[in-house]
This record gives structure tokens, C-alpha cells and sequence, in this order.
């Protein structure tokens, strides 16, 4: 989007995006050094740079320029930049706190272009329409995982509205195809597990480029060939993260995590472009706070080193409790940095046991027992004649995601047929059961409603109770409404 916008307000733009294996992130002296071979005027950061202070002080020796626009906590130090902004630091009043980066440099060229207005340089000729990058503009936000207040929604939804309507960019509409979505029907949703994920695939497994190029194609048959090329780096992550779950579950097996209050995993064959996701399953699975190491480079001392990357449940800050384990003990994590939900961190390989036992110790203090039990917050029931397709059809046009979560209902069923799919979902037909001193409507009765759970194989009994989200499901021309079953309980 700033690669789009900026050259239509008459810049000439390259783009830098730092290899995660090589250079870690932001805007690093090493990525200064690399930009510095082009010899550029002016040092644009999206969505990092406000923990940079080594980089732009590079910068700045260089001579070059450095805006910084970001959205991330500020540091107890501020880098030395030209110019930055970011809603999150200090003193600042902009009321939408919750922009991901993408939407800040949205803002930096509105704010461009009025400038640009005030200074005549549209005269004679039209403004560039910076509308038409709102479709990357939701992109970001839906899979930048930021909370969709209310800003944010209307971000998001005019964003949609432009790729339902075709006028978007070759990349998005390529992505979509290529997972089997439809365009003219897309969801916040399909953006965050359809799209985002084929994008993020090049960053985990080779060049982020790939994924940025395919945004910014010129054509059709140009975008196809890079989300095929995206398509199977998708595919190659997939059979990664499968093995890798597999082997962290013979792992935990054989450990008694349920008098655990963290896990912490490390074996030398998994993949380091992978590690968040897999903190990510098994935070999920167990609920607990989850780091995952794999190998990285060596020091220049020649020891080898671990990257880390966790993920937490709430009532637990991870950055705040890397922070205080690394004021316990002062040598143990060599670099960290992160937010309440997620964090990345670096340390010795011959530290790992030390740093498992320590970092268990530390959660321990900051959690409860209580802390560590799940809680699944539903909005009640759902009348079995709500239970439509076109009941479905409208909630998910809506715009739901991080902080704004799509109504879950929570009702009694009669399981009528269970079969398996794929070997690890159930597919199922469920017979509503109503309330006590409910009648039963005909309609549900003499017709169960199809289901899904993902992920499971065995369901207890031949009632449940169980929560559920109401979807559409197309499956060869049929259109039928679907419950996808989160949890189930007798």
C-alpha cells in the first residue's frame, strides 16, 4: 500500500523487507546498509522502527532521512528520526489507538496528499483517489490480527466492498481464487485464513518479496503466476507445521502438563519460519502460555543459538514476563521483544533447560490456577427456525475478527449421523433440541441441520450440548447452511 500510494503521489519508491533468518526485524543498521546502496533520499518504515534506535542512528550518519510509522509500545528510548507517527507513543491524542501499521501509513497519505493539495501541486490535474487502496488497506488489518474497533471496522469494510466489487488489486482477487474463494462474496475472514496465510507462507519459508510483488502485479495472468508460486509455499508450510505438531505432541505425551503453568519445546529439526504458529496450536490446545525454539545462527563466539517465539492467554503479559525474568537473571535471554499476546525472544542453546525452568517459575508467580482453565463466552441460544441459510449468509457478510468475534450460540442437540472426513473432522446431522416448555416447530423437526467440527474424531454421546457458529456451505452447487461446532459438552 505505501509502495502504491506514494508512487502516485509522484515519488520513486523501492521497497527492503528484511529476511527474519538473516536480519532479524526492523530497521536494522544491516537493513541501513542495504538501503544506503540505492542511495535514497528519505528511509520509510511501515508497521516497525519506533525500537530502532541503532538503525536510524545509521541513518542519520548516512545522511539519510527517516520517517517512521508504526504502532507498536515505544521503548524507555525514542529513535532519533526525522519524523514519526505512531498513535501509540507518547503525548499522542489521535483517538484511534488500535491501527495496525498498515492503517497508520494509510493515514501518513491522507495527510501526504493534503499537503501536497495545500501546496498546489494538483492544479490543473486530478488528485490521486487513495480509496482505491482500501482493499490492502483491510488486507492489513484483518491479518495484522489488530482489534476491530470501530475505526477499524469502517477500514475494513470499505475494503471489501471494493474487492466484492472487482475494483481491487490482481494479487487479493489471485489469492482468493487460488484458495477456492469467491471474490464477489469475500469476508473478513477469507482475508485472515485465505489470504494472509498464502502471503505470510514466503515470509516463514523463503522471500517476503514474493508476497509484496504479487500484490503490487499489473495483470491477472502476473499475480496468477505468483499466488501459484505463494500457493505452494502455503502447502510446503502445512506439511511442516503437520510434522512438527506431531512431534511436539509425542513430546507432551509423556509430560504432565496439566501441573504446568508454561511449555516450552525445542527440537533441532524444526523450522524457525514455522515456530509462532505452532506456539500458537498448542496455546490453543492447552492453554497455557507457549514459547517454541528452534535452532538460529551461531554467535560470534561460535555458541549456538535458539529463537524463540510465544504466545500467551490472557491474564498474562509476555513481553512484561520475559522482562522480568531477564531482570532475574540478567544472562539468560540475550534479546526479547513482543507484546501481551505474542513474543519473540533469543538465547543460548545451552540454556534451554535453564531457561524452561526459570521461565515456569516466572509464570507461576504471575498466574493462577484459576488462570489456566478456559473460558468460552457464547450469546446464547439460537432458535431452530433462525437456523438458515440466509440467517448465515447475512451474519457473514458482516465484519467480524480480533476484539469483535462473530456471535457463537450455544444449544442442545440430537445426534442423528456422524461420519468422518479427512480422517481428523466430523461431519454430522443434528436434530435441535428445544428448551423445556418450548414447542417444537415443525420445520425443525422433521429436518436435522448439518455440522462440522474440525479437528475431532470422537463425540460424546448421542445428546450434546454444543457452541457453535452458523455458515453457508457450497458444495457442488448445493447451498446449504452449516453449524461449525467450537466446542461440544454431554
Amino acid at each position: 500500500m505505501a509502495v502504491k500510494g506514494l508512487t502516485a503521489l509522484g515519488a520513486q519508491v523501492n521497497f527492503l523487507v528484511p529476511n527474519r533468518f538473516e536480519y532479524g526485524y526492523g530497521l536494522t543498521p544491516e537493513i541501513v546498509a542495504l538501503a544506503a546502496l540505492q542511495s535514497p533520499d528519505m528511509i520509510v518504515t511501515v508497521d516497525n522502527g519506533i525500537a530502532s534506535v541503532d538503525g536510524v542512528a545509521k541513518a542519520n550518519a548516512l545522511g539519510i532521512q527517516v520517517l517512521i510509522t508504526d504502532h507498536h509500545l515505544p521503548g524507555a528510548e525514542t529513535p532519533q528520526a526525522d519524523c514519526i507517527v505512531n498513535p501509540n507513543q507518547h503525548g499522542c491524542d489521535f483517538a484511534s489507538k488500535h491501527l495496525a501499521g498498515v492503517g497508520v501509513m494509510f493515514y501518513v497519505l491522507l495527510a501526504l496528499r493534503s499537503e501536497l493539495r495545500e501546496r498546489g501541486v494538483f492544479v490543473g490535474k486530478s488528485e490521486p483517489n487513495l480509496s482505491e487502496l482500501l482493499d490492502l488497506v483491510a488486507l492489513g488489518t484483518v491479518a495484522d490480527l489488530v482489534k476491530l474497533d470501530g475505526n477499524n471496522r469502517i477500514l475494513v469494510e470499505q475494503g471489501l466492498r471494493r474487492i466484492r466489487a472487482g475494483t481491487c488489486s490482481y494479487g487479493i482477487t489471485a489469492l482468493l481464487k487460488i484458495a477456492g474463494r469467491t471474490p464477489a462474496k469475500v469476508t473478513a475472514q477469507d482475508l485472515g485464513f485465505y489470504v494472509g496465510p498464502r502471503l505470510n507462507a514466503a515470509g516463514r519459508l523463503d522471500d517476503m518479496r514474493l508476497g509484496i510483488q504479487c500484490l503490487l502485479a499489473g495483470s491477472e495472468t502476473e499475480a496468477m503466476q505468483m499466488a501459484e508460486q505463494l500457493q505452494a509455499l502455503n502447502m510446503q508450510r502445512r506439511s511442516i507445521e503437520a510434522d512438527m505438531q506431531d512431534s511436539a505432541n509425542v513430546t507432551l505425551e509423556d509430560t504432565q502438563v496439566a501441573h504446568q503453568y508454561s511449555i516450552s519445546l525445542y527440537q533441532p529439526d524444526w523450522h524457525q519460519g514455522v515456530i509462532g504458529i505452532l506456539a500458537s496450536r498448542i496455546k490453543e490446545r492447552y492453554h497455557r502460555p507457549t514459547i517454541i525454539f528452534a535452532d538460529a545462527q551461531e554467535d560470534c563466539n561460535g555458541q549456538a543459538l535458539l529463537k524463540g517465539s510465544g504466545r500467551s492467554i490472557a491474564g498474562l503479559h509476555l513481553r512484561d514476563a520475559l522482562d522480568l525474568l531477564s531482570k532475574q537473571q540478567p544472562d539468560l535471554i540475550l534479546k526479547f521483544g513482543g507484546h501481551a499476546m505474542a513474543a519473540g525472544l533469543t538465547i543460548r542453546l545451552a540454556d534451554f533447560n535453564l531457561f524452561k525452568l526459570s521461565f515456569e517459575i516466572a509464570v507461576s508467580q504471575l498466574l493462577t490456577a484459576a488462570d489456566l482453565s478456559a473460558v468460552l463466552e457464547v450469546d446464547g441460544s439460537l432458535s431452530a427456525e433462525d437456523m438458515t441459510f440466509e440467517m448465515a449468509e447475512m451474519l457473514e457478510q458482516q465484519v467480524w475478527g480480533q476484539g469483535f468475534a462473530p456471535p457463537l450460540f450455544y444449544d442442545k442437540f440430537e445426534v442423528r449421523n456422524q461420519r468422518i472426513l479427512g480422517e481428523k473432522h466430523l461431519k454430522l446431522l443434528l436434530m435441535p433440541v428445544p428448551p423445556l416448555g418450548v414447542a417444537d416447530p415443525a420445520s425443525a423437526s422433521s429436518a436435522g441441520v448439518d455440522a462440522i467440527y474440525f479437528n475431532q474424531t470422537v463425540l460424546p454421546g448421542k445428546h450434546v450440548h454444543a457452541a457453535y457458529q452458523l455458515q453457508t456451505n457450497s458444495y457442488n452447487g448445493v447451498q446449504k447452511v452449516q453449524l461449525n461446532i467450537k466446542h461440544v459438552s454431554e
